[in-house]
């Protein structure tokens, strides 16, 4: 029902230059009295007239627009908390019942809020800056809590979370995150290099992703991987294996263990394993 109910001027997005002749429009229209709400919202109840429904809908378009407002100091466009708003009102207009006793903008104003609140969130910042319950709580509700420009003492931390209901670590976190600001990563050129140095595409540039440097890097191992295999064969068999058990294998051999084994001193274990390296090292050299 909900596409339905869109009234005909949502279709587009309200723009700075068509927002006010919007504005003017859903001011022109008269405000239901309690008597007609109610009779609208029973025939919208009992046999789902969507006529019905528009009427309860372009009635208090006037009063999403004021809600709407209150949420300019996000630096959102004010259309776009327009049109988010209407969408909590027609989603209030489909739930809401004659038998609940109350006008409908008092009972449309939570569904209201809900969509611009999250509307907000989801713009408001590129990083989301509410992630929890008790952070979208603050987020909403902070600055008004404010007592002074400025960051919060430990006292005044503590009456907001105690008033809140949340824990002091949690307002100074939420705090902290409304202070910063959003950075172009990478903005316009600067003649001040200085500014250049510090934006994000100057120090968060990762060289290692680059195509060429990469192959380049991994034929120079596999280069290296070859001229160590070619160098290792041209020692003989018990140089072969103290280099391997040395240097190559996860489990390292010590001197000791190889004199014990090959029945020579550590000593000579030492000696016969620099030789073995320096024939290497001149194939390596070559």
């Amino acid at each position: 029902m909900t596409t339905a109910l869109v009234p005909a001027i949502q279709n587009a997005p309200l723009s700075a230059g068509n927002l006010d002749a919007y504005i003017r429009q859903i001011h022109s229209i008269p405000v239901l009295t309690s008597k007609e709400e109610h009779e609208l919202a029973l025939r919208l109840e009992q046999q789902d007239d969507l006529a019905a429904a528009q009427q309860l809908i372009m009635s208090n378009l006037r009063f999403v627009v004021k809600i709407a407002r209150g949420y300019s100091g996000y630096g959102l466009p004010l259309g776009d908390l327009i049109q988010e708003g209407n969408i909590g009102l027609m989603k209030a207009v489909k739930r809401f019942s004659a038998s609940h006793g109350v006008r409908l903008i008092s009972y449309a104003v939570h569904w209201i809020k809900s969509e611009i609140h999250e509307f907000v969130l989801r713009n408001w910042r590129i990083v989301k800056v509410a992630t929890t319950k008790p952070q979208r709580k603050l987020f909403f509700k902070l600055r008004s809590s404010k007592k002074r420009l400025g960051w919060f003492n430990q006292d005044e931390v503590n009456d907001v979370a105690e008033t809140l209901g949340v824990k002091p670590e949690t307002v100074l976190e939420m705090e902290s995150r409304l202070s910063g600001s959003d950075v172009t990563f990478d903005p316009p050129g600067s003649d001040n290099d200085d500014e250049h140095h510090f934006t994000p595409a100057a120090y968060l540039t990762d060289d290692r992703a680059d195509p060429a440097q990469q192959l380049e890097h991994d034929d120079g191992r596999a280069q290296q991987l070859t001229l160590m295999t070619d160098s290792i064969e041209t020692l003989d068999e018990r140089s072969k294996d103290i280099i391997r058990r040395r240097w190559l294998n996860e489990d390292k051999a010590t001197l000791h263990d190889l004199a014990a084994e090959y029945q020579v001193s550590a000593e000579r274990i030492r000696q016969i394993e620099k030789n073995a390296l320096n024939k290497m090292r001149v194939i390596f050299e070559a």
